[in-house]
Order: structure tokens, then C-alpha cells, then sequence
């Protein structure tokens, strides 16, 4: 698609903005609706390409992507009324008789990146945000994801508003393209490298970007007394690090940190879940490529690196396939603990005590989650107060990302702005204040000329001291103060 092209497509979704049509209840209401019949009614066209593209297996689209996008449009529905309704504003006593709200309004025209990794879930989720906020969008999906891509290209313009939502197909040349025209709010998904060419190109025109963005999330394994609520633990690791897309998800489990005298013990109990619940790898997803593939087995090239693996290691090139893997202390200096993994290779560290965790996660950038398994409350509270990530989650994994009522987003090298339920129609929207008062009550002193009095009246005011403003109001208060004669 050449530049005039694209230069036309989104000019319809501008007209479509600019007429009014996206701003109304009924049209984000009759769009949302539209979205959820088309999951409904081609559930099984969209498990087929998500097999396609990525392997996964048809309880893990429909868990992962078809079916948590079905809830998610459930929630807006269900709550768009009151999402769209303004936010009265309580404002203090001396503002009366003035009152104020908040008042959300979409931002325009906005374009989406999707990832590959979850290429109909990361494409529609934020789509739903921006529909809910009465926003025109175009979509581009992720070219590494061909079959998802093509069946949104297909499918959306039969049940969307095709003047108003777009769906524009293509590699980098048409991202480039995209990124030269203007926005009023780009929504990105991938990695820190392309991020900084969106980030780059949106500031030529001053559009507000959100990036999500990702990184390394370590998970903190406390010992755990109870044999079950060890085994439980055991089962989250091992569904947070390969159960969603083979370990390809930017809130995955990307290392695990452990005191040395519990590692050996924690190795076991994983190869004993890894042999449960993942021994038949049509239950696992594969490598998106060849490219994601040969990085990822370029990763336990280094001789020290392929030393410390203790579980796997075997590839499968025709087939894109990695089983699980663990390794043991490999070199901290090594690409596999520098760089996000993003695959099934999951890298334990041992510490002489657990709450050195802490201090080995803030030497390192800001995830996007911390994981943290333990019952030690200090160690908790230790968590949260001395590091920074997008979000802390304790005694589970993932399960953050299906909660509509939790913002969803990083900090730092791992992105900014949040999204998911609420917080996707805020993303989307400008939260307008709008204050209103009447021609009644004026408040005189707040003018020149000015003398002492005026002054005083404006120290009680905005010292909220209202019983002191009267008095002095008044005059049954003495100045409090020296004003020289150069002042007036």
C-alpha cells in the first residue's frame, strides 16, 4: 500500500471522527456489540489461526485470547454508561457557588501496533478501549502473526463501522509509513528497540504514545513450610513461565531467584510438573519463527550458559519447538540474563539469603512484574516499598492480566500507560475538567488595587483558615502583618 494510500484510508477515519458519529452512546455501544458477535461467531476460524501462527493449542486461545476478549467486551458493555458520565468534582467552600466535573472525550483518530505473541488479543484489547472512548482507530496488526493478521483484515470490516475502524496489513515499510502521518494517540506494543523508532516519529507531531513494552520479570521463591502450598507455587511457575505461548509473553516468568540451599529442591519439583503437565507438546505453543528460534538457541550457545542447563535443552528446527528448560547459575553477564528471553528457557539464581532478591532486582531495569512467592510478610512489604515495577503480584502469575479492575502497564523500560477495562477508556480519552459558576456571589478582594486587607483575605483563603477569612471579612480581626507603604 503506497502513502496516498494510506493517506486516504485514515482521511476516512478522520471524516468518520470529525462528523460526530464515534462521540454517541449508541455507536460505541452498537461497535462493541459487533466486536463480541464476531468472536462469538468465528471462535473457531480465530483458534485456527492462532494454531497457525504460534501452535498454541485451542484451550490456550480461547483462555489466553478469544475468550478473555469476550470478558473484557462483556465488562465495557456492561459499564460504558457509566464510563462515558461525567465525574462531579468536590471543590473547596470558597469556590461556592461554583461546581465542577470531569468530563471524558475522545481524542481522535488513533493507531494501534499489535505484537505476535498474542496477535488477536493485544490487536483487540486496546480496539475496545478506543471504541469505548469514542475514538476512530486503525489497527495494524503484526505481520510475524500472518493467518491472525489476514482474518482481522478480513473480518472486521464486516462487522465494524469499516468509515470508522481500520485495518491496515503490512511489515515495517507500512509501519514507518503510518508513523509519518498524524495521530492523536499511538498505541504500541512489542519491543524496547521499536519503541523508541514510535516514540521518535510521535514526536514530531507532540502524540501522546503508550508503550508496553516488557522486559526480564524475575519471580522471588521463598521458602514455602507447606508441602502444598509449595506444589502450588511449583504449578503457578511452571503455567507462568511456558503455559502462554511457550514462554513468549511480555509478563512471563523470565527468571527465577531462589536461596542456594533450597535450589536443588525447587529444580526437582519443576521437572516433576514439566513431566505432568507438559509432556505431550500439542499442549505447548511453539517459537513464532525461524528467527525468534535461532535467537533463542543462540542464547545456550555460550559454552558456560549450555553448562548450566540441569532440564531440556533439546530443539526441534523443523518444527520450531524448545522444550522446557532450566539452567542453574549460568553467568549473569551473559546475553540470556541481559536480555529479555522471551521462550521456554528459564534461567534459577541462587542467593546466600532470599531478601538479597531485592537488591538483585533493583541493580537491574524496571519490570514489567514481580513475582514474588512467599508468605514472609516483611518480605512482602520489603517488595513493594524498595522496587519499582509495572506490578507486583504475590503467589500467583499471569492472572493480574485478566483482572479488568487492575491497570495493566509498566514503568520505565518497560513502557508507560496503563490500559485494560477502565483504565483502556481512559488511555483513550482527554479527562476534560469542566467548572461552572453563576454571576451571584463575586469575591472582589481577589483584584487590584491592592492594600493590606485583600492581602490578608487571600492568605486566609488559600491557608484554608474560612473562620479567620470571616473575621477578617469582618473586620474582628487585627493584621497580622507589616505591609510597607512601597507595596500599594
Amino acid at each position: 500500500m503506497w502513502d496516498l494510500e494510506l493517506d486516504s484510508v485514515v482521511a476516512e477515519a478522520r471524516t468518520a471522527f470529525e462528523s460526530g458519529k464515534t462521540r454517541g452512546f449508541e455507536w460505541r455501544k452498537s461497535q462493541l456489540e459487533a466486536l463480541l458477535r464476531l468472536l462469538q461467531e468465528k471462535e473457531d476460524e480465530m483458534c485456527k489461526v492462532l494454531k497457525q501462527d504460534l501452535g498454541k493449542h485451542r484451550v490456550e486461545a480461547y483462555r489466553d485470547e478469544v475468550g478473555a476478549l469476550i470478558k473484557t467486551l462483556a465488562n465495557a458493555l456492561l459499564n460504558l454508561k457509566k464510563w462515558m458520565s461525567p465525574e462531579p468534582v468536590s471543590l473547596p467552600l470558597i469556590a461556592f457557588p461554583t461546581v465542577a466535573e470531569v468530563v471524558s472525550e475522545p481524542l481522535g483518530v488513533v493507531l494501534v501496533f499489535s505484537s505476535w505473541n498474542f496477535p488477536l488479543g493485544i490487536a483487540l484489547e486496546p480496539l475496545i478501549g478506543a471504541i469505548a472512548s469514542g475514538n476512530a482507530a486503525v489497527l495494524k496488526p503484526s505481520e510475524l502473526a500472518p493467518a491472525t493478521s489476514d482474518l482481522l483484515a478480513s473480518e472486521v470490516p464486516k462487522y465494524l463501522d469499516s468509515e470508522a475502524i481500520k485495518v491496515i496489513q503490512g511489515g515495517p515499510q507500512v509501519a514507518e509509513q503510518l508513523l509519518e502521518l498524524k495521530w492523536d494517540k499511538i498505541f504500541f506494543t512489542g519491543s524496547a528497540r521499536v519503541g523508541r523508532i514510535v516514540m521518535t516519529a510521535a514526536a514530531k507531531h507532540l502524540t501522546p504514545v503508550t508503550l508496553e513494552l516488557g522486559g526480564k520479570c524475575p519471580a522471588i521463591f521463598d521458602s514455602l513450610k507447606s508441602a502444598r502450598d509449595k506444589k502450588v507455587a511449583i504449578e503457578r511457575v511452571a503455567g507462568g513461565k511456558w503455559g502462554s505461548c511457550l514462554g513468549q509473553a511480555c509478563i512471563g516468568i523470565d527468571y527465577l531467584l531462589v536461596e542456594e540451599k533450597y535450589a536443588a529442591t525447587l529444580v526437582e519439583l519443576l521437572k516433576e510438573v514439566i513431566k505432568e503437565f507438559f509432556s505431550n507438546s500439542e499442549h505447548l505453543a511453539r517459537i513464532v519463527n525461524k528467527h525468534h528460534f535461532q535467537r533463542l538457541c543462540d542464547l545456550l550457545q555460550n559454552q558456560s550458559v549450555a553448562d548450566s542447563i540441569v532440564h531440556g535443552g533439546s530443539v526441534n528446527p523443523e518444527k520450531l519447538f524448545i522444550e522446557p528448560t532450566i539452567l542453574l547459575d549460568p553467568p549473569l553477564d551473559a546475553e540470556i540474563m541481559t536480555e529479555e528471553i522471551f521462550g521456554p528457557l528459564l534461567p534459577i539464581i541462587t542467593l546466600k539469603k532470599i531478601e538479597d532478591s531485592v537488591k538483585f532486582i533493583r541493580a537491574r531495569p524496571k519490570p514489567l512484574v514481580i513475582y514474588g512467592f512467599t508468605n514472609d510478610e516483611k518480605l512482602r512489604k520489603r517488595i513493594i516499598e524498595d522496587t519499582s515495577s509495572g506490578c507486583i503480584v504475590f503467589n500467583d502469575a499471569l492472572i493480574q492480566y485478566m483482572c479488568d479492575t487492575i491497570p495493566f502497564g509498566g514503568v520505565g523500560q518497560s513502557g508507560f500507560g496503563q490500559y485494560h477495562g477502565k483504565f483502556s477508556f481512559d488511555n483513550f480519552s482527554n479527562r476534560k475538567p469542566v467548572a461552572r459558576r453563576s454571576f451571584i456571589l463575586e469575591l472582589s478582594f481577589r483584584y487590584p488595587p491592592w492594600n493590606a486587607k485583600k492581602f490578608q483575605l487571600i492568605r486566609h483563603i488559600l491557608h484554608f483558615d474560612y473562620f479567620g477569612f470571616v473575621l477578617c471579612l469582618l473586620g474582628l480581626k487585627r493584621q497580622n502583618y507589616r505591609f510597607s507603604v512601597e507595596c500599594w
